[in-house]
């Protein structure tokens, strides 16, 4: 059966479990659960440890190994924790010696900040999913106020441009559609590299190179970094999906500024416009922070009308969470009742924006991806219900026939 794998967080935790369940099957760790830890939120490492204390409840006689984002930063808090066994940082979790030696050191974290290159992490593809994802970077050389990722990952570092291509050339003749590119902070792909490629050269090098990837699609990107040969990808690439997910924070100047963010409003405004011009079908989803401190009503209130001065489809929405360590846990905190209702009306204002995007896309007949449930992803990202689940990994023509507020219903 082998190891058992709980993954919190982003789609680059997601690549590189698979890379732990081969490492963890090939050391014979077959009665391990491996709880892979996101530290993005309080809540997110809160939740990991909730987990870690069930799954000892249900499982007495396995092995709890843990690593992450979380037990990178607060590996001696976990390693502390009586339920856990082992604690490996984001380096050690995808090295295969040590998954090898597993006895002896109860906490194996290094220096994350002192690793300067990164490697492809190839895999076969991922369980249970009809997307593959392709780790193209790894860490970030930015240091917004809130944000420990940095200290859970590392300095930005890219992985070679050949190595991806082959990677994405394997999972493709496995029979893979669709890949998603993803890493922390993928609008700076390249920087550290000979010659320095950006992020637009290596989306065009994989579409000219691996014709048979139907899909090609982005994770979270700094609109601030696109370069132009992204964004002419956009505009003359139809494999290159017309779904970006923004990492927007907020829509006020001055908490943008406090945040340590790199773009003002109008830049942002500004970008969403001209990508929507480049490529007219184009959706955006974008992560917002509710309650940053010293946010006040109007402050807010610009975050809350931006959702729709940028078109926003998929909102993900953060109620503030002080990480310690970070600059913004030292200022001035918003209390925690306003945050959560600011982060409702967020939410609420995203659900309405999402009913207007399905609603517009009610009668048409689309390209959908199909999944492993009765659920498919149209090009520009949206959920499609099926009556019974169809084949999996498959693209197929589908008229939408109604929604449900949250999916479009196929006919």
């Amino acid at each position: 059966m082998g190891a058992q794998i709980v993954t919190f967080g982003c789609r680059l935790n997601t690549h590189e479990s698979e890379v732990m369940r081969t490492h963890a099957n090939d050391a014979g760790l077959d009665d391990a659960v491996i709880v892979n830890t996101c530290a993005v939120t309080g809540e997110a490492v809160r939740q990991a440890r909730q987990t870690i204390r069930k799954i000892r409840r249900e499982n007495p006689d396995k092995r709890i190994i843990v690593t992450g984002c979380a037990a990178q930063t607060e590996a001696e808090s976990f390693a502390s924790m009586p339920e856990v066994d082992r604690v490996l940082g984001n380096i050690e979790k995808l090295d295969r010696a040590a998954w090898r030696t597993n006895g002896g050191e109860r906490k194996a974290v290094t220096d994350i900040m002192a690793v300067r290159q990164t490697a492809m992490m190839p895999i076969e593809g991922i369980e249970g999913r009809a997307r593959a994802i392709v780790q193209v970077q790894n860490g970030c050389d930015h240091r917004c106020t809130f944000c420990v990722i940095p200290f859970g990952r590392g300095n930005s570092r890219s992985v070679p441009m050949d190595d991806v291509v082959a990677q994405a050339r394997q999972l493709a003749a496995n029979g893979y559609r669709e890949i998603v590119l993803t890493g922390v902070d993928i609008a700076s792909y390249g920087e550290h590299l000979p010659d320095a490629p950006r992020l637009g050269a290596l989306v065009k090098r994989i579409l000219k190179d691996v014709p048979d990837i139907e899909r090609l699609r982005l994770s979270s990107i700094d609109s601030v970094e696109a370069d132009a040969d992204l964004l002419d990808a956009f505009a003359s690439e139809a494999r290159l999906m017309p779904h970006l997910h923004l990492s927007l924070q907020a829509g006020d100047d001055l908490v943008l500024k406090r945040m340590k963010r790199r773009h003002s409003r109008a830049d942002a405004i500004a970008f969403c416009e001209n990508v929507k011009r480049l490529r007219p079908d184009m959706v955006f989803g974008a992560d917002i922070i509710a309650g940053f401190p010293t946010e006040d009503e109007a402050m807010f209130a610009r975050s809350l009308d931006l959702v729709d001065e940028c078109n926003l489809t998929h909102l993900h929405v953060f109620p503030f969470s002080p990480r310690p360590g970070t600059p913004a846990a030292r200022m001035p905190q918003v209390e925690r009742p306003v945050i959560k209702e600011r982060a409702a009306r967020l939410r609420a204002k995203g659900e309405v924006a999402l009913q207007r995007h399905l609603q517009a896309q009610v009668g048409k007949t689309l390209r959908v991806l199909t999944e492993f449930s009765p659920i498919g992803r149209t090009e520009q990202f949206a959920a499609v219900r099926f009556a019974s689940a169809p084949l999996p990994g498959r693209i197929i023509d589908v008229r939408m026939a109604a929604h449900d507020g949250r999916h479009l219903i196929a006919a």
